[in-house]
C-alpha cells in the first residue's frame, strides 16, 4: 500500500485553487456585501501561482477588492491578502478570517 503525502504547494503542473472551507468564509463575506447593496459580481481566476477572488459593484469595472491565495509566501509575509481597487495592499497574513476582518470593518455603519 502506498502512503500519499499532500504538500503546501502545488506540482509545477498544478493551479493554485482556493479550498471548500475557503470559500465558504469568502462567500459568507460576499453575501453580506451583497445584501448590503456594495457588491454584485464576483470572479474567480486560479493561476499557476495564486488563487484570486475579486469582487466588483459593477460587472464592467475593476474590482473593488481582491482576495489572493499564494501559497509560495506562507512561510514570509502569509499566504492571504486582501488587496484594494488600487493594488495597495490592506492586510495580510496565514489566517484567512483575520485577514478578512479588514472587510469586515467595512461593513459595519451606524443606524440612525
Amino acid at each position: 500500500m502506498t502512503a500519499y503525502t499532500t504538500t503546501p504547494f502545488p506540482r509545477p503542473d498544478e493551479k493554485v485553487a482556493f479550498h471548500r472551507t475557503e470559500l465558504n468564509v469568502i462567500m459568507g463575506l460576499y453575501g453580506r456585501y451583497v445584501a448590503a447593496g456594495e457588491w454584485r459580481d464576483y470572479g474567480i481566476s486560479s493561476l499557476k501561482d495564486a488563487a484570486i477572488f475579486a469582487a466588483f459593484k459593477r460587472t464592467a469595472e475593476n474590482p473593488q477588492f481582491r482576495i489572493e491565495k499564494r501559497p509560495k509566501l506562507r512561510m514570509r509575509q502569509g499566504q492571504y491578502a486582501v488587496i484594494g481597487a488600487e493594488g495597495q495592499v490592506l492586510k495580510r497574513g496565514n489566517d484567512l478570517r483575520q485577514v478578512l476582518t479588514v472587510l469586515e470593518r467595512k461593513l459595519i455603519r451606524i443606524v440612525d
